[in-house]
Formats: C-alpha cells, sequence, structure tokens
C-alpha cells in the first residue's frame, strides 16, 4: 500500500512538472512571437519611410536642382539603411546600434533636406510635397510608437525568461531560452537639447 502511494505521489509530480513544463514553455513562445511580431512592425514602418523617399526627392529635385548636394545626402542614407539586415531571434545590442545609427543617418540627411524646403516657397506649396512630407511625418510618429511597443514586448519576454520558476523549470529541462532581447536605445546626445540660435 505504501509503495503504490509513492508511486501516485511520484506519478503526480511527473505530472505536474509536465505541465509546469508545457506551460512555461507555451508562455516564453508567446512572448518570444510577440517580440519577432512587433520587429516586423518597426521594419515595416522604416521599410514605409524609405519607400516614401524616392517620391519626396523627385517632387523636391524639381524645385531645388541646385541642391544637389542635400539630395544625394538623402540618397546615399537610404542606400545605407537598405544593406542593414537584422534577423532579430540572433540580434546583438551592437547590431541593434549599427541598424539605428544607419536610421539615424537617414533622419538626419532628411532634417537638412526639410531644412532646404524651407526657402522655396512654391515648393511649400506645391500639393504633391504636402501630402508627401504629412505621410513623412506621421511614418516618423508611427516608427516610435513601434519601438516603444517593441520595447514592452523585449521587456515582456526578458520579465518572463527570468523569473525564477521560469528559470528553474528551463534549467531543469534544458530548454532553448537563454538569451535576452536587446531594447532599442536613445541616440547619443539625445539627452540633451538642441541649441537654437535666432542669430
Amino acid at each position: 500500500m505504501k509503495a503504490t502511494s509513492i508511486l501516485a505521489a511520484l506519478g503526480g509530480m511527473l505530472v505536474l512538472f509536465v505541465l509546469s513544463l508545457a506551460g512555461v514553455n507555451n508562455s516564453l513562445v508567446g512572448y518570444e512571437e510577440g517580440v519577432n511580431s512587433q520587429w516586423g512592425n518597426v521594419e515595416t514602418q522604416y521599410q514605409r519611410r524609405a519607400d516614401l523617399i524616392p517620391n519626396l526627392v523627385s517632387t523636391v529635385k524639381g524645385y531645388v536642382s541646385h541642391e544637389e548636394k542635400v539630395l544625394a545626402e538623402v540618397t546615399d542614407a537610404r542606400a545605407s539603411v537598405g544593406k542593414v539586415k537584422i534577423d532579430i531571434s540572433s540580434a546583438t545590442s551592437e547590431q541593434i546600434a549599427s541598424y539605428m545609427a544607419a536610421q539615424s543617418q537617414l533622419s538626419g540627411a532628411l532634417s537638412k533636406l526639410l531644412a532646404v524646403v524651407e526657402s522655396y516657397p512654391d515648393l511649400k506649396a506645391n500639393e504633391n510635397f504636402l501630402v508627401l512630407q504629412a505621410q513623412l511625418e506621421g511614418t516618423e510618429n508611427r516608427i516610435g510608437t513601434e519601438r516603444h511597443r517593441y520595447n514592452e514586448a523585449v521587456k515582456d519576454y526578458n520579465a518572463a525568461r527570468k523569473g525564477f520558476f521560469t528559470n528553474m523549470i528551463v534549467s531543469i529541462a534544458g530548454m532553448d531560452f537563454e538569451r535576452s532581447y536587446p531594447y532599442f536605445k536613445a541616440d547619443e546626445g539625445s539627452d540633451k537639447a538642441p541649441t537654437v540660435s535666432f542669430e
């Protein structure tokens, strides 16, 4: 009778362990898919911005043909962004930083282009330009939102992965949830307000 009770208890513990293992695995897979999905949303918004740029450059080119340097900067920055590819499932913080550096270079080139546009009242009134500018501004807002959501998904995954119970189950079972996903971080120097001069 004692042996049957011990076997029943061991069997119950084994069932609980297997159920816990399945629950932890399913939970972490769900969080990981959330991170991957959110990364896809970030890339989609960056792609939307990249797709708008040739139209913006073409529209501006008709008005500011002697501003070739600025137009070339935007085109070159867009091309360099296209060269940086990331597999988020194995990305490091350095790869994210490289990706963001290329995106920041493009943002800077676009800012210069929009500053040049200020000198051309006819261009600023052009309907095509106004539509493209509004789409670009909306896309920049979407990029910020999707980056924030990505960071939230990373936080959820990393926190779930590091939890005591989850960590114990993952270690015992030898599950492959050892890596943390990197966060998007603010650009270097973005903590300081820009200097505004009206000279």
